[in-house]
């Protein structure tokens, strides 16, 4: 059992590095390519694409979608938002950041019931429930910001996407910690 405990924190440890990895390559390609587009459209659709992706490989990994209902849930409101961002892009700017800002608080809400249910079993999760709430709390002022007269751009995610970043990093430093603590006590 401790073997086991061992290697699911070492799962989510790997996980999260990986998920701040890509964050912080999106932020650095958002920035390099917000004044073209194409790069940035494709950014913009990526991004919950990535996200889809990431939870389900993590429920598959955590067994299976069954028994991660918020994680399935999540790859689906992902997905969705994936298609969302596509006919949003169409539409114009102001959509966009809307459906990025809708796609932030249902995430949150799901991250936030993710990590409670794993805190029971992994501990260390006070970072994702913070950063769920972060989420929700992100995706109203996106929204309400997409009420606004100012055009939005690929450059009102990225503080999100930032966040996001070091949530994920923050939690992968922790877990590393904690599997060090149990492992020198």
């Amino acid at each position: 059992m401790q073997t086991e405990s061992y290697n699911q924190s070492e799962w989510l440890r790997s996980y999260y590095f990986t998920r701040a990895a890509f964050s912080v390559i999106w932020i650095a390609a958002a920035i390099a390519f917000a004044g073209q587009p194409g790069a940035a459209a494709f950014l913009l659709v990526s991004y919950p694409l990535w996200d889809a992706l990431a939870n389900l490989v993590d429920a598959r990994v955590n067994g299976g979608l069954r028994s991660n209902p918020s994680q399935t849930l999540n790859v689906a409101v992902s997905t969705v938002t994936a298609l969302a961002v596509i006919i949003a892009l169409g539409v114009g700017t102001h959509p966009v950041l809307a459906v990025f800002g809708a796609w932030a608080i249902l995430s949150g809400l799901l991250q936030l019931y993710t990590g409670v249910r794993r805190w029971r079993t992994q501990g260390a999760q006070w970072v994702m429930i913070l950063s769920g709430a972060q989420s929700v709390l992100a995706g109203g002022f996106m929204i309400g910001r997409s009420l606004g007269a100012a055009t939005p751009t690929i450059l009102d995610i990225v503080p999100y996407a930032g966040f996001g970043a070091f949530y994920f990093l923050l939690s992968s430093v922790w877990l590393a910690v904690a599997v060090y603590r149990r492992a020198h006590s």
